[in-house]
């Protein structure tokens, strides 16, 4: 079950979800592979769920990799989902 405050990073392929799951294994971080909930719209359904105090080592170890999520969205409530990160945001900013 998802708590309130946890992290979810969604990817736009079922194939980059999975490569980052491993890659984020490898790195010893402790996520887990999931369905996406379904207040949340997917292109492949899947999501990596993570604790609050490992989003700059995920997204460290994402940039190194240069696999970025789509989107990463903090459980606030029972069906609340807000995003925290973008990868749109990014990419317009120029970074």
């Amino acid at each position: 079950m998802i708590q309130n405050g946890q992290l979810l990073a969604v990817f736009n392929s079922a194939h980059r979800v999975m490569k980052v799951e491993n890659i984020l294994k490898r790195s010893g971080l402790a996520i887990l592979l999931i369905p996406a909930p379904r207040a949340l719209s997917t292109d492949c359904g899947l999501a990596i769920l993570y604790n609050s105090d490992l989003y700059d080592s995920v997204l460290q170890a994402l940039t190194s990799e240069n696999i970025l999520p789509d989107v990463i969205y903090r459980k606030d409530s029972d069906s609340n989902y807000v995003p925290i990160w973008s990868a749109e945001n990014i990419e317009d900013t120029g970074n």
